[in-house]
């Protein structure tokens, strides 16, 4: 698994039925493939998929693009239901997949 740095801001505990707002930011090197001439192309490295799960289920996912910022940031909501963690990931065109994950206590 490959490493990226990323922020997730969200409540470290919730009461049990309240929404709660999450937001990731991730700082990805966006390399594109150079067409300059007399350059050599490279293979293009661009987060094209994220995807959240909480306790074992998918509760968000997201198509990104390179019109999207290199350095995407998301912010989403889920309603607090158990503990558990929530657990974050990009997926790039270069086939890495970053990985975050954070605890949500529900009381």
């Amino acid at each position: 698994m490959a490493d990226i740095t990323a922020r997730v801001t969200m409540p470290t505990s919730a009461r049990k039925g309240e929404i709660i707002e999450i937001k990731v930011l991730a700082r990805h090197t966006m390399d594109r493939a150079v067409d300059a001439p007399g350059l050599k192309p490279s293979p293009r490295r661009i987060i094209h998929s994220f995807r959240a799960s909480y306790a074992g289920e998918e509760i968000f996912r997201m198509a990104l693009s390179s019109g999207i910022a290199s350095n995407p940031f998301i912010s989403f909501t889920t309603v607090a239901t158990e503990t558990g963690v929530i657990s974050f990931e990009w997926l790039e065109d270069g086939g890495a997949v970053y990985s975050r994950a954070a605890t949500l206590v529900v009381t």
